[in-house]
């Protein structure tokens, strides 16, 4: 790699790892599988670097790394192994309760199937478009529609709400 991609992929890595981790974390439920999603996604960003869109491809990409990544991750037989004398890390409850709400959120994902939760993350936190989410997951736009509103629907279930009919606008402050 040439000195000028090696500081722009610097630059794209500094700027691109918090997110790509939160979305991982969402989609995985664990810090640490987060943590390596997120540096297994940017190892293969790296390696396809010289074949990338610079412009408009290197979100879209990373997303996908990291999807694909988590996805992979969920397959092996000693990811699926739980460890149950550790206990759970929670943060203080805050007076506005966001803590909480984001907690009730995170662990609601955690009870989607893979590809809601998938759908769900990227559309309303990564805040992707339906074409990019789609693009991302290598599956149809329709696919993407389906599996998002199924996705919701269940969130709904699991967290009482039934009045949400629509997503959230304040999503972002939820989920970030």
């Amino acid at each position: 790699m040439r000195r000028r991609d090696e500081v722009d992929f610097t630059e794209f890595a500094t700027a691109a790892v918090h997110r790509l981790r939160r979305t991982a974390y969402l989609m995985c439920g664990d810090w640490h599988r987060a943590e390596d999603a997120a540096q297994d996604a940017l190892v293969r960003v790296y390696k396809a670097w010289h074949r990338l869109d610079h412009r408009a491809g290197l979100n879209t990409y990373a997303h996908k790394a990291v999807v694909s990544v988590v996805l992979d991750q969920a397959k092996r037989p000693w990811r699926r192994e739980h460890v149950v004398d550790q206990p759970v890390e929670r943060p203080l409850a805050d007076q506005a309760g966001t803590i909480d709400d984001r907690l009730l959120v995170i662990e609601a994902l955690a009870e989607l199937p893979p590809r809601q939760r998938a759908c769900v993350v990227l559309r309303y936190y990564a805040d992707l478009s339906l074409e990019e989410t789609a693009s991302v997951l290598g599956i149809g736009v329709g696919t993407v529609k389906s599996q998002s509103s199924r996705g919701l629907a269940t969130l709904r279930e699991v967290l009482n709400r039934p009045e949400l009919e629509e997503p959230l606008d304040d999503r972002e402050e939820v989920l970030s």
